[in-house]
């Protein structure tokens, strides 16, 4: 009788056991929306990596708990860590011992939602949480890190950006780990990645890690995400440049795939939009210049770009990905001259490519080792052909690149303060130069290859407080062609003084073998001047680098004021690089640029509202034993001094951002006047001593989100970039003329330039 009443009251505490777990199956909700809830209702911010939460359930916690014990609640149910790293904001992490030891979040909001300032010293862009900013409606990754102060465009191409007074040769950019040649499409005035199946871009300026080579001024680290969704996502939409879409789906719970593509518009139908571009981008070029012999002409352009990723996780600890991306412009340009007095037509032609293919397999060993393998291919091919019927010539130019990685890196947690991280790089790029006349019959070839060889072992510490955290790393690179090594110690120190005080020291040694130079101002039908070319260690020199900065940030509620101090020297650049067109365009002389300047910031932030004031000072000299009689002169993108004045406001699901850029001009080199031509040629003046008139632009931009049905949703954008019109010379020269007299050319910036973007996602 016993055992019978046993088994019953077994029986009835296992169905009331199975009955109350239903009740909480039942009552379950994607964590994801959980948060997303209780970040409105307690007025929080948790920042994760999607693969921490995809997946993930949670019970929905009782509405009158504190913040406290709802943390608490979140961490029991989860078996996550939420890690406050600020008043009210919150890091999610896998475990105490993740080995993903995170730079901690500094600032979480900078300027706008998903900027943010970490305590290593680089900024991060969240794409997925990215507001919105003047005279953008899209997150345009190179656009968007404009916004940080140090870091310009002196000719508003996102294929020239200059961190802290450099040349974007100097930048090294990366998108999943590969390094990208190609930047821009449109020829420099979009940038070239889709912020589709972007996740993330971590921007450094100084005290990089030691985990990277090359970019001696600066680094752009482009992430997607390696999340794969419980479910199908995507979207398409269009702007009044080109039109996307993207997809992701999850194959299976472990095998996940991405695809984006945009394409131009602009061989289907002109728009105000490019318009403005085409002027932009093709004045000075042989496409707008004067011909007296011309009767027609007619130009055909369009782009395009594709991005996949697969993702695999077969285990609880592995994880393999594969990443590719193709980037393709092209022009077509036709003409119709009178040549012996017969009419004929020719076609001319230009193609900037590139393709990338990058795989990755990373290996958590245990909850402190994390091992990681990579491999990358990227490819860049510059080509065009120049039919020019006057004069009964065809020109043929082409700039290849071939560059192939391999990397290996071990990441181990040493306790809760202490994390080591060190591998090997190597690398093989070769890159090559054509040059083919018809007449005078003329062909030049040029094939360079080095390969590279890069150890590197750095160390983070954080205190057990927060209040300190530490950096401190070594590279060593070695040229096989060259027989050298380059030793670089690199530096990045956090320290909390008081409650709204932190200073931050940054300090950095850089090498890199690729520039960029130019041989004439009209090679590539005057389009895309810049070619690359790898160090030969004579006449081009390996371009080495030292930086040293110290800032201090203050915060106190919404209030962030910022202040930086820098200086940065870079020897080995030579003046082909430097794009000279005064009396030292066709000079070939090595020598060195020094700037020190100064960044600083206000940030007011209020509940709906973002306001901020930025500027810039700096001073940028040349030194160039061979030039100037070895007298520094400034800087071709010496930018004195810069402000920004800017504002958004959220309210609901729209938002509003209006905002003035002013800088003073870049130096240029006027000439004598009395007395113009010396020896039948210009007779200039000393170089860079002259300025051309300060920039100004006023932008302003406007989204907004609204809900077609329950799961499909669209995103409206419209913005205005120069909404005054006003004019702008961001660049001037000299040449003479047939009747042997100087014509200076002025190169105009964009002028007012709508754009509108209507997007829907699911």
């Amino acid at each position: 009788m016993s055992s019978i009443k046993t088994i019953i009251i077994t029986c009835l505490f296992l169905c009331n056991f199975l009955l109350v777990r239903a009740q909480n199956q039942t009552n379950k909700e994607p964590l994801s929306d959980v948060l997303e809830m209780l970040s409105e209702q307690y007025q929080v911010r948790f920042s994760y990596a999607d693969e921490h939460v995809i997946g993930k359930t949670v019970r929905l916690p009782d509405e009158d708990l504190s913040l406290e014990t709802l943390i608490t609640f979140l961490q029991k149910e989860t078996l996550l860590v939420f890690q406050q790293i600020g008043t009210n904001n919150y890091v999610i992490r896998n475990s105490i011992t993740d080995t993903q030891f995170l730079d901690e979040v500094l600032i979480t909001k900078f300027l706008t939602e998903g900027i943010s300032i970490k305590t290593d010293g680089t900024s991060e862009i969240n794409l997925d949480e990215f507001g919105i900013l003047p005279g953008l409606i899209e997150p345009d990754v190179l656009q968007t890190i404009q916004a940080l102060p140090g870091i310009t465009s002196v000719d508003e191409r996102v294929s020239n950006l200059n961190i802290r007074g450099g040349t974007n040769d100097q930048n090294l950019i990366m998108w999943d780990g590969i390094k990208m040649y190609q930047s821009g499409h449109f020829f420099g005035l979009i940038s070239a990645f889709n912020p589709s199946l972007i996740n993330a871009v971590s921007i450094s300026k100084n005290g990089t890690s030691a985990q990277f080579g090359d970019g001696v001024s600066g680094i752009i680290n482009m992430h997607s995400s390696d999340s794969i969704h419980d479910k199908v996502q995507g979207g398409f939409g269009s702007n009044l440049i080109a039109a996307d879409g993207y997809i992701k789906v999850p194959i299976t719970k472990k095998i996940g795939v991405q695809v984006s593509a945009r394409r131009s518009l602009t061989d289907v139908f002109n728009t105000p939009t490019y318009n403005q571009y085409f002027d932009r981008i093709f004045q000075d070029s042989d496409l707008t210049q004067q011909n007296s012999n011309r009767i027609t002409q007619d130009e055909r352009f369009y782009f395009y770009d594709v991005s996949s990723k697969v993702i695999l996780k077969p285990t609880t600890k592995d994880q393999i990905t594969i990443s590719g991306l193709k980037i393709f412009n092209s022009l077509d340009y036709h003409e119709t001259s009178i040549a012996n007095s017969f009419s004929q037509s020719s076609t001319s032609k230009l193609i900037q490519e590139s393709m990338a293919l990058g795989f990755e397999y990373k290996r958590n060993w245990q909850s402190k080792l994390q091992t990681t393998i990579t491999a990358s291919l990227s490819n860049y091919d510059l080509n065009s052909k120049n039919n020019d019927v006057s004069n009964n010539q065809r020109l043929i130019q082409e700039n290849d690149v071939r560059d192939n990685r391999f990397e290996f890196q071990a990441n181990y947690q040493i306790n809760g303060n202490l994390n080591y991280l060190g591998g090997y790089q190597y690398a093989e790029i070769g890159m090559s130069n054509l040059e083919d006349v018809s007449n005078p019959e003329y062909r030049r070839y040029v094939k360079e290859v080095l390969r590279a060889h890069g150890l590197f072992n750095e160390v983070s510490f954080k205190s057990n407080s927060g209040k300190t955290y530490a950096r401190l790393g070594l590279r060593a690179n070695y040229i096989e062609q060259f027989s050298d090594f380059f030793m670089e110690p690199r530096l990045a120190i956090n320290q909390k003084i008081s409650k709204n005080f932190r200073l931050e020291l940054l300090a950095e040694l850089k090498s890199q073998t690729a520039s960029q130079i130019i041989d004439l101002q009209d090679d590539f039908l005057g389009v895309e001047k810049r070619r690359w070319i790898l160090s030969n260690n004579d006449d081009i020199p390996i371009i080495q680098s030292q930086q040293l900065s110290l800032g201090t940030h203050y915060k106190k509620k919404s209030l962030l004021v910022s202040l930086e101090g820098y200086i940065k020297q870079v020897e080995g650049i030579t003046s082909r690089s430097q794009g000279f067109q005064n009396q030292y365009q066709y000079t070939n002389t090595s020598g060195t640029y020094i700037i020190s300047g100064l960044d600083f910031l206000i940030n007011q932030q209020f509940d709906n509202w973002s306001t901020w004031l930025s500027y810039s000072l700096s001073k940028n000299d040349y030194t160039f034993n061979d030039l100037n009689n070895g007298i520094d002169f400034p800087n071709n993108i010496d930018i004195r001094h810069q402000i920004t004045f800017a504002g958004t406001y959220s309210i609901n699901n729209l938002k509003l951002a209006l905002g003035m850029n002013w800088h003073s001009g870049r130096p240029t080199t006027g000439y004598n006047t009395e007395n113009p031509i010396a020896i039948g040629n210009i007779n200039y003046n000393e170089p860079n001593s002259s300025n051309l008139s300060s920039y100004f632009r006023t932008d302003c931009s406007a989204t907004y989100k609204f809900k077609l049905t329950k799961k499909w949703q669209a995103h409206l954008g419209a913005s205005i970039w120069n909404l005054f019109n006003s004019k702008n010379t961001i660049n001037n020269y000299y040449q003479l003329n047939n009747q042997n007299t100087v014509t200076e050319i002025n190169t105009q910036s964009l002028g007012i330039t709508p754009n509108l973007t209507f997007k829907i996602s699911f």
